[in-house]
């Protein structure tokens, strides 16, 4: 796990059942999660493919974190926890 921040911090692997399948996913945050069997186990927001990466790109092009909300059917804090946490993971990396 790239963590910036307490680098060696252990993160725990979860897993539950989601959409009548076994969903795996390490916690980071909320509604960010490394998922192994989901965009290379790249940080996205909880139950979706939706790259914490993409969300900081769409905001440096000026996007909103209500219109991003509303576009991608997720809550407004999801996109404001990966502005949050964008400090302590580093979202370029992949967390295979």
């Amino acid at each position: 796990m790239a963590r910036k921040k307490n680098p060696s911090a252990t993160l725990e692997l979860h897993s539950e059942i989601h959409g009548g399948e076994v969903y795996e996913y390490v916690p980071l945050g909320k509604y960010i999660v490394a998922a192994p069997g989901v965009c290379g186990g790249r940080p996205t927001l909880k139950y979706t493919r939706m790259d914490a990466r993409w969300v900081m790109m769409y905001l440096k092009e000026g996007r909103t974190a209500e219109d991003l909300a509303v576009t991608h059917r997720v809550p407004v804090a999801a996109i404001r926890e990966v502005i949050k946490l964008k400090d302590d993971y580093d979202y370029e990396k992949s967390y295979a």
